[in-house]
């Protein structure tokens, strides 16, 4: 079983920085892709950032927010600077792994909330 916990989120005034982890434990054989999301009350769930064979962010976030990942510890980290209220959201971890069985499967945190306020 492959488990992912995110961490870092938290009340941050606007022009702050936060910084999310995400570390993936359990049965894994390789992480493929690691990626965040973020979803605002019923709205859909939108990618922020996502590190696989390319980086990719979303336009909003390009040149404010960071993703990087630290293999050894199977950990992906998003740096977030100059934050707006607009940022405000749950932030999801998103990951692309095949298990000790061989199995590719996509899992998912259980969500960090980041609020950006005065």
């Amino acid at each position: 079983q492959v488990q992912l916990v995110e961490s870092g989120g938290g009340l941050v005034q606007p022009g702050g920085s936060l910084r999310l982890s995400c570390t993936a434990s359990g049965s894994i054989f390789i992480i493929r892709a690691m990626s965040w999301w973020r979803q605002v009350a019923d709205n859909e769930r939108e990618l922020v950032a996502g590190s696989g064979s390319r980086t990719v962010y979303a336009d909003s976030v390009k040149g404010r927010f960071t993703i990087s990942r630290d293999n050894a510890k199977n950990t992906v980290y998003l740096q977030m600077n100059s934050l707006k209220p607009e940022d405000t959201a749950v932030y999801y971890c998103g990951g692309v792994i095949t298990s000790a069985t061989m199995s590719t499967d996509n899992y998912w945190g259980e969500g960090t909330q980041v609020t950006v306020s005065s």
